[in-house]
């Protein structure tokens, strides 16, 4: 029991210690109406913004915010993956408006973000509310540390059952076994407790200790909820019908010759067991050993099933093209890892030690061969699950989801490591402190294994994450000021190469529109330096706007410098720099 004790210490901290993954991540915005950094001309009425997957607006977290922190945003609406936002006009309409949206994608798990754009010039950007665009930390942290309890509460139900029902020794006490499979539902029944309550904090943005009754409730009458409520009720029912299944028989008397007693329930195997005292000549027959009811077996596997189906359904799984394969693959995937570290932890903690080396040569080699198909099913179907979810290769190592899959692997490969020197330790009948060892690394990797997987559901998938960078940070957006004018400007996108748009406003020093004679645009790389290419820029309607390009020929730091004449003698010049990535 010391082992099985450690194995959730260790499951814990491994859960905690893990960098908390942001919790709102997974339909990526793809793109907006006005662009992101873009410039128009007057202010829209209203503004949308779409995503990768189909979302729901969290009420009250989805807001435009004008130049001078003014909401002028109406109640949001869904056509598809499309948020509509109604917009009326702000007080103050020239600057930076701020788009802020918090809204729970397909897989239920919650997508905050920002996006910005300018009317007739950027101005400084106003600041987007924490509550919806963020997520607490203390959400952040106990999302992933809740749903490794559930993982680890599945385990303690998967191992001991298993061996309970098919390899226990007849010899050895249930009691502790049983115990850890009561523990096991209990630790899975939290977490999904945990989950409806984390729910709408993910979603509002709130601290942990601040949820409400009439925000449980919504989450309760969310598909979400419903499906961690038949959950809850599959947990109940197992806790009822699985224990009286798993109880050793009663011992029947036999009578007039002794029978050896079996060493296994159901692995086919026998030890010789000391002779039992004579029976009585004149004894009744022997009463028939009692068998589990078929209805209360196959009641258990039919709710075993629907359990692991719900783990799937509220996660990645749900929101791919083939839904159907991946929660397929997903139930193979977690029923594979529950059978084949429960097995680990049930032989840690009650099997290698204390069992006769005899008993121990008939158990291992039949759960290492149950081990072994486990560990078959758990690859291919992680593959599946990997590839889906990756999209492309280059997202293996360009995405945050990638490369916590590779982590993942790489600690997969010491599990298989270990486990490959246990199997041979078994075929060769040595069953000592040796095989302690190695099966107890193959629970210690394995278990990290579990908490990367919570942080892993937690984290932008691969396809995702690609489709995100469509619409993150590209653009620069200054103000330049002189004694004759000031000018506001936006280049996008900033990269290598000639089509970098250049989009400028032109103002008196008292903020009135004021309209140019001519306007010139130059850049100079300054390191290595080259000369200054100028560029005319074309006037636009009104006359306070203008329209020109760079280029960017080789990454660096550019001097960037407007020349703008206002009047037939008077002009000015303004310069800033720009950094260019290769």
């Amino acid at each position: 029991m010391i082992r099985v004790l450690l194995f959730l210490s260790v499951l814990l901290t491994t859960a905690v210690a893990l960098p908390a993954a942001p919790a709102a991540a997974h339909a990526a915005p793809v793109g907006s109406n006005p662009a992101p950094g873009s410039v128009i001309g007057a202010s829209p009425t209203e503004v949308t913004v779409t995503f990768s997957e189909p979302v729901a607006p969290v009420p009250g977290n989805v807001q435009v915010i004008a130049p001078d922190g003014e909401r002028i945003s109406g109640k949001a609406t869904v056509e598809g993956t499309t948020v509509r936002i109604p917009v009326r006009k702000a007080k103050k309409p020239l600057g930076t408006y701020l788009i802020s949206f918090r809204v729970i994608s397909a897989d239920s798990h919650p997508v905050g973000g920002a996006i910005t754009f300018s009317v007739g010039g950027p101005s400084a950007r106003p600041e987007a509310p924490a509550a919806s665009t963020g997520t607490h930390p203390s959400v952040a942290v106990a999302v992933p540390l809740f749903r490794t309890i559930g993982y680890g509460g599945l385990t303690l139900i998967a191992g001991p059952a298993l061996f309970l029902a098919f390899l226990w020794p007849r010899r050895r006490d249930r009691r502790g076994a049983l115990r850890l499979i009561r523990v096991g539902l209990g630790l899975t029944a939290a977490s999904a407790l945990a989950a409806i309550g984390l729910q709408s904090q993910q979603g509002s943005g709130a601290a942990l200790w601040q949820v409400t009754g009439a925000e449980l409730t919504e989450v309760l009458t969310s598909q979400f909820g419903l499906l961690l409520v038949a959950r809850l009720t599959v947990l109940g029912a197992l806790a009822v019908l699985l224990p009286p299944l798993l109880r050793r028989p009663e011992r029947t008397v036999r009578v007039a010759r002794t029978v050896p007693e079996p060493v296994l329930v159901g692995a086919g195997a026998a030890e010789a067991s000391a002779p039992s005292a004579p029976a009585p000549a004149l004894s009744t027959p022997p009463a028939p050993r009692p068998r589990p009811h078929r209805v209360r077996v196959a009641a258990v596997l039919l709710l075993a099933v629907a359990g692991l189906t719900t783990w799937p359904l509220t996660g990645h799984a749900i929101a791919v093209p083939l839904p159907a394969v991946t929660v397929v693959v997903g139930v193979v995937h977690m029923a594979a890892m529950a059978v084949w570290l429960g097995g680990l932890i049930t032989l840690t903690g009650f099997l290698l030690r204390r069992t006769e080396a005899r008993v121990l040569g008939v158990i291992l080699p039949v759960w290492s061969r149950w081990a072994a198909l486990s560990v078959i099913w758990l690859v291919v179907a992680g593959a599946v699950q990997s590839v889906v979810q990756l999209g492309s290769l280059p997202a293996l190592w360009q995405t945050g989801y990638g490369r916590l899959l590779l982590v993942k692997l790489g600690i997969l490969a010491v599990v298989l490591a270990a486990a490959a020197g246990a199997r041979r330790m078994v075929t060769s009948r040595r069953s000592g402190s040796g095989l302690r060892w190695t099966v107890g690394i193959e629970v210690a990797a394995t278990t990290v294994i579990l908490a990367l997987s919570s942080v892993l559901v937690q984290v932008d998938p691969g396809r995702s994450g690609a489709k995100q960078s469509a619409i993150t940070g590209k653009g620069f957006s200054e103000t330049l000021t002189s004694d004759l004018y000031t000018v506001q400007f936006n280049i996008y996108p900033v990269e290598l190469g000639e089509y970098n748009t250049v989009h400028a406003f032109l103002y008196k020093p008292d903020g009135a529109p004021l309209t140019a004679e001519e306007w010139e645009v130059s850049a100079r790389l300054l390191d290595p330096s080259l000369e200054a290419v100028k560029q005319p820029m074309a006037g636009l309607i009104p006359g306070n706007q203008a329209l020109g390009s760079l280029s960017f020929p080789l990454p660096g730091t550019y001097e960037v410098t407007f020349t703008i004449r206002v009047s037939e003698i008077d002009r000015a010049t303004v310069k800033t720099t720009v950094k260019v990535a290769g």
